[in-house]
């Protein structure tokens, strides 16, 4: 095998027969007590299956952790107070909940790098593996879909308010998991359709 192909090879992470459309993806999105990845926690973790362009709204994800570090001043965002009246479980048992759900799926969040972190380190804690998927940011695609012209500027970072206000997304259950992971998800749809107006895009297109 010439060198050549070699990295030919390499540069296509998946089959090319594969469309996104019927890839399954798991869009999350986790509440925390604060943004320091050793001594801040996981409240909560939603996530929704994506596939086939559709969001399965009945297949949805949710566990509230029981946690003993609460941070106020975050509580006021989320909205996750110590006293929480739901049955939680503990930080393994939802550990072993979320990763039985996600399987071998395609993380999508916004900012991925934070709540894959924080997941990996709930991991470490409880003596499991770190996650192995394949993950795709939407603040990062959602810049692939701006013009590039001196007469447009174009910010560093893009929060999920942005995107919602850019496409459109009701914002009525935004700071909870679930709600998030649902501004995402359609965040995503939204993103991928520009993208293809482009340019015919697949699987291993999108990761570049």
């Amino acid at each position: 095998m010439s060198l050549f192909n070699f990295w030919k090879k390499e540069d296509n992470l998946f089959d090319e027969n594969i469309s996104i459309e019927e890839t399954r993806f798991v869009v999350l999105d986790t509440e925390t007590t604060g943004f320091d990845y050793d001594n801040d926690r996981i409240l909560c973790i939603g996530a929704l299956v994506l596939q086939n362009n559709m969001i399965s709204i009945q297949d949805s994800f949710e566990v509230y952790i029981q946690q003993d570090h609460y941070d106020k001043s975050t509580a006021q965002i989320h909205g996750i107070l110590k006293d929480f009246v739901l049955k939680r479980p503990n930080e393994l048992e939802a550990l072993q909940q979320f990763l039985t759900y996600l399987g071998d799926s395609i993380i999508i969040a916004h900012h991925t790098i934070f709540d894959v972190t924080m997941i990996n380190k709930a991991l470490e804690r409880n003596g499991l593996p770190a996650l192995t998927n394949k993950t795709l940011d939407t603040a990062h695609l959602y810049k692939k879909t701006l013009i590039k012209s001196h007469l447009f500027e174009r910010k560093d970072h893009y929060t999920l308010d942005d995107l919602a206000d850019k496409f459109d997304i009701s914002k009525k259950d935004r700071h909870t998991a679930l709600g998030d992971a649902y501004i995402t998800a359609i965040a995503f749809l939204k993103i991928v359709k520009k993208l293809k107006e482009k340019k015919e895009i697949n699987l291993n297109q999108i990761f570049k």
